[in-house]
């Protein structure tokens, strides 16, 4: 029996129709896969995917997060789903296509994801589009259901040996209000356990943070309980920008990919990290961009930068996940000063974040009633995304497989990411994914803020070609 957890069902709940929970990927494949052989394919490797399997089970009176429960009538036809493109089927003309489908609600009523063949793309290839919602799989979960899809070889490997696992059923309508019903006289000494264990963690939270001595009642807080003295994190308020506040319910995509190998080249030549590159190469085009649109701030701006709490040892179903805050130095005009300013602070909430892993959003989600979780969510995002929006720019990176992988078949060329922006994190998503000597990179944007998302896609690439240049006017 699985229940969704408080995070899981928060992403249920802030849906709107602008605010779209959905986490995809579109893959580049080397020919023209056949719809039927993949989903012949997923009928061998289905019961070993939980998350594909599963759909809601909806709690009577939403007294509690809902359950999952195992679909036994699976229709392939409605989830896997095959497009064509018009021609000439150029790059632009397919992100607009999964800038269209990526705005789509899944419908939940049956398990939330779908795939997209997309014909027709130029050159002999074609897209792959794939879509889950985050209340079933967060990013390392989102891998895991992609590559049930991939194979090593051309030739697809046999299913596992074992017999799949299933999920128990979910409880009768009157077990679930009983279970509810629990829960919900438990959530005052949750909120108070929230409360007490929050408070050392104030200067991690958004908003939070920026009330004047939260830093010094956080850093009293965790001297006091013994924890020792942990790097100080920056107060991080917001600079407004062209892509701050409420997003609309379009969205526009963009990809490039970069060769790995130049980003390891910066990395070595200035003692920095691979996901420090790529964090500096970000703030590069927010920085293009935003001289060509408005003008540039004069402070850092705010990324929300995703962290995996199943690295830190926290394991179980669902998100497990954690939002730490890092500014991106676009107010650094030279390059390498701009990399080393971002070295400096992600290396400050490393160090902060491998001393005290950032458990609070979902502790906070486990404190609220889950009665009034849906209505708290949505108005706090709405309050808080037109007034005082606490992050500019989601920015991530994924590390991957450094070698080919296989669909039916078909080389897997590229796998661009494409992501989450909502009313609180801004209208800009960037997201890093390494695939075989490649950093491939989607960008999604809000169509209303910005229009042209190949733009801030070739500020990636000439941002980039900045470090390169500094790099080879070192003395070697």
């Amino acid at each position: 029996m699985a229940q969704l957890t408080a995070l899981d069902a928060q992403f249920l709940h802030f849906e709107t129709a602008t605010n779209i929970a959905n986490i995809a990927g579109l893959a580049i494949l080397d020919g023209d896969l056949n719809r039927a052989d993949l989903q012949a394919l997923l009928e061998r490797r289905l019961p070993y995917v939980p998350a594909l399997r599963r759909k809601l089970a909806p709690v009577p009176f939403g007294l509690d997060h809902p359950y999952w429960m195992h679909e036994d009538d699976l229709d392939l036809d409605y989830h896997v789903r095959e497009i064509g493109l018009p021609p000439p089927g150029d790059d632009r003309q397919l992100a607009d296509q999964v800038s269209r489908l990526h705005a789509r609600r899944l419908d939940r009523g049956r398990p939330l994801w779908e795939i997209y063949l997309i014909h027709g793309l130029y050159g002999g290839r074609m897209g792959l589009y794939t879509k889950i919602h985050h209340a079933a799989v967060d990013g390392i979960g989102g891998a895991d259901v992609l590559a049930a899809l991939l194979d090593i070889s051309p030739t697809p490997a046999p299913p596992p040996a074992e017999e799949p696992s299933r999920d128990a059923p979910p409880p009768g309508a009157a077990e679930m209000v009983a279970r509810g019903l629990a829960r919900l006289a438990g959530n005052p000494a949750l909120a108070l356990r929230f409360a007490a264990r929050a408070v050392p963690h104030l200067d991690e939270i958004p908003v939070v943070s920026w009330i004047p001595g939260s830093h010094v009642v956080s850093s009293l807080a965790r001297r006091l309980a013994g924890a020792g003295q942990a790097p100080e994190l920056p107060a991080l308020p917001a600079p407004r920008t062209p892509f701050s506040g409420p997003v609309s319910a379009h969205r526009r995509f963009a990809f490039v990919s970069l060769p790995l190998e130049e980003v390891k080249r910066v990395r070595k030549a200035f003692g920095v990290t691979v996901n420090d590159v790529v964090m500096a190469v970000c703030a590069g085009a927010l920085r293009a961009w935003l001289a060509a649109h408005g003008g540039v701030p004069h402070q850092p701006l705010v990324a929300g930068v995703p962290f995996s709490l199943r690295a830190a040892g926290v394991e179980g179903p669902g998100n497990q996940v954690a939002i730490m805050t890092a500014p991106l130095a676009v107010h650094v005009e030279d390059p390498v000063a701009r990399l080393y300013h971002v070295r400096h602070a992600m290396q400050r909430i490393k160090d902060r974040f491998s001393l005290s892993p950032a458990r609070w959003l979902r502790e906070f989600s486990e404190s609220m009633p889950a009665a009034l979780m849906g209505l708290a969510a949505r108005s706090a995002f709405s309050l808080v995304g037109q007034t005082a929006p606490p992050i500019n720019v989601a920015v991530s990176n994924v590390p991957g497989p450094q070698f080919p992988l296989y669909v039916c078949g078909a080389r897997l060329l590229t796998h661009y990411p494409v992501s989450v922006i909502t009313d609180v994190s801004g209208g800009v998503n960037i997201t890093a994914f390494s695939y075989d000597g490649s950093l491939d990179i989607g960008v999604v944007t809000d169509r209303k803020m910005v229009p042209d998302a190949w733009e801030l896609a070739a500020d990636l690439r000439a941002a980039l070609d900045e470090l390169l240049h500094a790099e080879a006017t070192l003395p070697h």
